[in-house]
């Protein structure tokens, strides 16, 4: 499996030293991501309602050193949206931005790993470069910019 975010400190470890969280917080969280593998410790942070979604992009821009940018405020025009098939978006959770020459600027809700980047990078022709946002702003993406794939539930 590649990391998205290689040699960086781990989130939990970040929430700790940044006061989000405290030690046993992130243990209990860690110990319930054992009972159910497949979450991430950020998504288990939540629903202990331990942090906000706010939180955890923070503690991600500081790991990966990835830009945040609120989605809802950003002008998307129409050809763009139609570079990422709905399919791939709603799979992914994956929204195109921009496009400027062979570069296409995307947001996610999660760092983008190689195999992703691999797999948008083969369908689009395009490079990427990624920003991130929160779980929820994706979701109101989403359905904005690909309204009639969310009422056929893509």
């Amino acid at each position: 499996m590649t990391k998205s975010c290689p040699e960086r400190k781990l989130i939990g470890e970040i929430l700790v030293e940044r006061g989000f969280i405290t030690t046993e917080n992130l243990q209990n969280a860690l110990d319930r991501q054992r009972r159910y593998p497949g979450e991430y410790v950020g998504e288990v942070l939540i629903s202990l309602g331990y942090v906000t979604e706010i939180d955890i992009v923070t503690a991600l821009v500081l790991q990966c050193n990835l830009p945040y940018i609120a989605i809802s405020n950003h002008i998307v025009d129409e050809g763009v949206i139609r570079i990422i098939p709905a399919d791939m978006a709603y799979g992914e959770r994956i929204i195109p931005l921009d496009r400027i020459g062979n570069v296409l600027s995307v947001v996610t809700e999660k760092p983008v790993n190689d195999a992703l980047r691999e797999k948008v990078e083969g369908t689009t022709g395009c490079k990427i470069a990624t920003f991130i946002s929160t779980r929820s702003e994706i979701d109101m993406a989403l359905a904005r910019f690909y309204p009639y794939a969310h009422k056929e539930g893509v």
